[in-house]
């Protein structure tokens, strides 16, 4: 196999700059916070507290536009029979921010809390806690794994390099750079990531362009020349699954431990606000080069470029339009630099994903969980080791596992129909308890699996209103797949369910225990008779003292470990943003 020199000589440099801002990021910020009352694992989780609009926008914005953004925006644009309308991750993704901003952005930082999950456990308890870390962690390392997977076969396209190699040496590079300098780190390389994938791309569309074997683009968009129009068209009897997609990517997408990170990160409560806005208007500026790309590869003669006869569609190549257009529709030295921004856009979600999913578990699992008494020292370096390992899960499964994309697919879905019908309730509806929520969780999974996964190739056991039964024809083998097709919007379905099951489960067994047509001996979760019992996170309980609330803990615990855990709910600089500490005070019944 030939190795372009050019190329790798571009992506060791680009490698070795991220490497550089990473540590010097991490160099530059080993004492913040840590005087202002956060201890050093808090500090790795959130920053300080003290990231500014500047590098929040950039941090904020880089969640989202990573490596399955910008290939996946330009394969949906380049696939004939979807095209333009059936891209549907900017909007959705934009939109997603833009709903994070106006209602959960406040709530959430105004409460000081650490993780997504802190809400969760101090109102339903540690074992519910634990319950829903289960679908936010495959999230995220099925989300990094399959990106991984989409940068090892765009080098391979472009440099020639083993796919292996260059996976490893990737996350490697991401894993040592979050491993030292926490949210630090991977917010400032997000600065630099996100200015290369905009440059990179914008440098390369006017080449691609301007390439002799590509068409108008603008006649393409609705015409038939090589391929159907990139513009794509919503079939009538597509219309609830393009909205039940559109609704996964708009909700689905904001109960994630990437975005909150960067919520909890911020200065203030407002901060947090601005910084959702601003990041959605970065999401659809960062789209409009891969929608160019797309539109460039479904408007070109591959006959007559250097990549062969056939065009990449029946290649069975279209999630790699984006490389292959960069290397066969420009310049060499212009795709090398190209590639350089697709390797930014995968380190820039992959860091990301890891240093959240280690957030979760060393705080929400170790910590809060099994040891309430670890010190700050122990959660530090439990977060490392899962750092390190929650990095070599998602690569050796981008190596191994061909349905990678698949599980990710799932697992995004489970987010959607179980941990946000959780956060509505847990933030916006009073009167939620532990029973609500494994209802709501058993009846989101189910409703949901049921369905089946056709990347996954899980059947379904629930055949919902106006299945149909499809056939996928793979064009180097001619081997022909069959599979269910819901054209019922089942996921949105699902996790109305969920939210639904909560609400009713909740309040029906409050009042069962209440009337006492129910004996209290039978309420072994202690999440109604016992609200307030050792099960509540941190044994911490909301009491009312002059109209303020604050947290009075229960049981007595060693001053360092008080201090650490009071001060995640009470921050006393921003709770005049919400007036409440936790979300006890929406559920207190009085």
């Amino acid at each position: 196999m030939t190795i372009h020199v050019e190329g790798l000589v571009a992506i060791v440099l680009f490698y070795v700059l991220i490497l550089f801002v990473g540590i010097w990021a991490a160099w530059k910020n080993k004492n913040s916070g840590v005087g202002d009352g956060l201890d050093r694992s808090e500090n790795i989780m959130v920053g300080g507290r003290d990231i500014g609009l500047f590098v929040g926008g950039f941090t904020m914005t880089a969640t989202w536009v990573g490596g399955g953004y910008i290939n996946g925006t330009a394969e949906y644009v380049y696939l004939p029979g979807f095209g333009l309308a059936w891209a549907q991750a900017p909007f959705g993704y934009a939109l997603s921010l833009v709903l994070g901003g106006l209602f959960f952005a406040k709530p959430m930082r105004s409460r000081g809390y650490v993780t997504m999950l802190d809400p969760f456990q101090q109102l339903y308890g540690k074992r519910m806690g634990g319950l829903l870390f289960i679908p936010a962690l495959m999230g995220e390392i099925f989300w990094s794994a399959a990106i991984l997977s989409a940068l090892g076969a765009t080098l391979s396209v472009i440099v020639d390099i083993n796919i292996n190699m260059s996976v490893v040496i990737s996350a490697l590079i991401a894993i040592f750079y979050t491993l030292v300098g926490g949210l630090y780190s991977v917010a400032y390389t997000d600065v630099v990531q996100l200015f290369c994938i905009f440059l990179g791309l914008w440098i390369s569309v006017p080449f691609a362009l301007s390439n002799p074997a590509v068409s108008d683009i603008g006649v393409t968009a609705k015409k038939t020349i090589y391929q159907s129009p990139w513009l794509g068209k919503i079939e009538p009897e597509d219309n609830w699954l393009w909205a039940d997609n559109f609704f996964l990517l708009m909700l689905g997408g904001i109960p994630w431990q990437v975005y909150f990170q960067r919520v909890l990160s911020a200065s203030s409560a407002t901060y947090a606000q601005v910084l959702s806005f601003l990041a959605a208007f970065g999401c659809l500026v960062m789209a409009v080069p891969s929608v160019l790309i797309g539109a460039i590869g479904a408007s070109t003669d591959w006959n007559q470029t250097t990549y062969g006869s056939l065009p990449p569609k029946d290649k069975d190549e279209s999630d790699m339009i984006l490389p292959i257009v960069l290397q066969h529709l420009c310049p060499p030295y212009i795709s090398f630099f190209g590639l350089g921004a697709v390797s930014a856009a995968v380190m820039s979600s992959a860091d990301s994903s890891i240093l959240s999913a280690s957030s979760m578990f060393a705080r929400n699992i170790y910590q809060l969980a099994f040891r309430q008494s670890a010190s700050d020292r122990e959660i530090v370096w439990v977060m490392r080791l899962t750092i390190f390992v929650f990095g070599a899960l998602a690569t050796a499964m981008a190596l191994l596992t061909g349905s990678v994309y698949g599980l990710w697919y799932l697992s995004s879905d489970l987010v959607y129909v179980i941990i946000f019908p959780q956060l509505l309730s847990v933030l916006f509806v009073k009167g939620t308890n532990t029973y609500g929520s494994v209802a709501g969780y058993i009846f989101g999974l189910l409703l949901r699996i049921g369905g089946g996964e056709p990347y996954l190739k899980l059947p379904p056991f629930i055949y919902y209103p106006g299945w149909v039964t499809q056939e996928k024809v793979h064009h180097l083998t001619g081997d022909v797949e069959h599979f269910v097709q819901q054209r019922f919007p089942f996921k949105s379905v699902s996790m109305a369910a969920s939210f639904l099951a909560n609400v009713f489960f909740s309040y029906l067994t409050k009042y069962l225990f209440e009337s006492g047509m129910l004996s209290h001996k039978y309420d072994f979760l202690d999440a109604v008779v016992s609200k307030h019992s050792k099960e509540i996170m941190d044994k911490a309980t909301l009491v009312s003292n002059h109209d303020n609330i604050i947290l009075s803990e229960m049981a007595p615990v060693r001053q360092v470990l008080g201090a650490s855990l009071a001060g995640t709910f009470t921050n006393t600089e921003v709770l005049s943003d919400d007036g409440a500490s936790s979300p006890e005070a929406f559920h207190n019944e009085d």
